[in-house]
């Protein structure tokens, strides 16, 4: 039976709800609405103007519904009079096939209908700044290699620790925060889940990350590379296939290579098979292409891939097998959006079931070494565009997110990507003005 918004609003002392939704730059949009108000929404949705976030629509658009799931409500901790509910959207009454979170649910339906179900965790890096963005707010984090420095990762620990804090009480499993391999940065662990539960609190984490630092007078971001000689922001996603009911990790295979199963192997190779669309998606952005195929940081290596490959417990391959039954895939950074990325993953993933597709043998070698040893790997997209692109020719891949998702997105990060081409950088003047 569905949850009661108006009495939990009574009983647990909400006064608002904010009704939200991620469009397909991974932008959270929302509204306030008061709990009086409240039942209605939860029937009809809140409305919002689709042309006004970054979805493929026009001004002429009917209202477009955020109906909001009431099994996704989380009470901010911060601010406890406020309830936050992720959203699925709707227009003229039907699904409106772009939103992200449909994308998402429509393709873990299919994959439930083969009797298959995601689950995944996500490794969300962010570096904590100056509030007007310019610079790292600790001034003493300078250290060649502060990957897990104490000092700087108590010089934080306010910050840190509201919201570890947070995440217990929210009851998400919280096992680890860290210090990051660039200054600045940091990493917060917790629980692995079913796709949509960990899309909806990925989403969510970057929201309160967000607000809590402010709340602290700083600023955190998830930019994939902020600043140039750092390391940049990963959002490495742990994932596995479980039975429907998801009690059975299907990727799991004691007596498997490393331990996985055939099954297992084969969605790594659909993963391996769509991994240049894939990058569109998971470096939606310009600078995404800064953090990947990087040069060395002042740490002495990026983490990042360029390479499509697969290994055991290797960090320096895009695929790492780090324990039986589940494979980290390290391509995506901090701008993925929260629900196009386990919906692609799942897609390429399950296009490589279907397929009994082979990723091929595995690497373990060092890549950032080694790898201009290895004859016959692809490499990663070198740019958006060229990523875009890559998209657009994998029709499979498309089909199995849904056309009209990735048309959208195509069409956006297209306008995006002619922005940037227009833009006129300090690098050009200083390199090309008496040319």
């Amino acid at each position: 039976m569905a949850i009661d918004l108006a009495k939990e609003a009574k009983s647990k002392g909400i006064e608002y709800f904010l009704i939200s939704f991620t469009d397909l730059f991974g932008v959270m949009r929302a509204k306030l609405v008061p709990a009086s108000a409240i039942a209605g929404m939860q029937k009809d949705g809140a409305g919002f103007a689709g042309f006004a976030s970054w979805l493929d629509m026009t001004p002429a658009h009917a209202d477009m519904f955020a109906v909001p799931d009431p099994d996704s409500l989380i009470q901010l901790p911060w601010k406890k009079n406020v309830g936050w509910l992720a959203s699925d959207l709707y227009m003229n009454g039907e699904e409106v096939a772009q939103g992200p979170r449909n994308t998402l649910k429509r393709v873990a339906a299919r994959a439930a209908a083969n009797g298959h179900r995601l689950k995944h965790g996500v490794e969300c890096e962010y570096f904590v700044i100056s509030e007007d963005g310019q610079a790292l707010a600790d001034e003493r984090d300078t250290q060649a290699k502060p990957c897990y420095d104490v000092q700087a990762l108590m010089r934080r620990y306010d910050v840190i620790t509201e919201i570890c804090d947070a995440m217990q009480e929210l009851g998400w499993g919280p096992y680890q925060n860290d210090h990051e391999d660039a200054n600045g940065q940091f990493e917060m662990n917790w629980d692995f889940a079913d796709a949509l539960v960990t899309a909806d609190r990925h989403a969510f984490f970057k929201y309160m990350t967000k607000s809590i630092a402010e709340k602290h007078g700083l600023r955190a971001t998830f930019m994939p590379k902020p600043f140039s000689h750092l390391t940049g922001n990963g959002c490495h996603a742990h994932v596995s296939v479980w039975d429907k009911a998801g009690k059975k990790n299907l990727f799991h295979d004691a007596k498997g290579e490393l331990g996985v199963s055939a099954l297992g192997y084969h969605f790594l190779g659909g993963i391996m098979a769509h991994a240049e669309g894939l990058c569109a998606l998971m470096n939606p952005t310009v600078n995404s292409y800064k953090r990947l195929s990087a040069p060395r940081t002042t740490s002495g290596a990026t983490w990042s891939p360029n390479t499509i490959t697969y290994a055991g417990n290797n960090r320096t391959h895009m695929i790492r097998i780090p324990d039986p039954g589940r494979f980290e895939l390290r391509l995506a950074d901090g701008a993925a959006n929260p629900y196009l990325l386990p919906a692609a993953i799942m897609a390429a993933g399950l296009d490589g079931i279907d397929r009994s597709l082979d990723p091929g043998k595995r690497l373990d070698i060092d890549m950032y070494a080694e790898g201009h040893k290895v004859r016959g790997a692809k490499k990663l997209p070198l740019n958006l565009l060229d990523a875009l692109r890559a998209l657009e020719k994998d029709k499979s891949l498309r089909t199995a997110i849904g056309d009209e998702t990735c048309s959208a997105f195509l069409k956006l990060k297209h306008g995006d990507w002619n922005d940037y081409a227009r833009h006129l950088t300090d690098w050009e003047r200083d390199n090309t003005l008496d040319c």
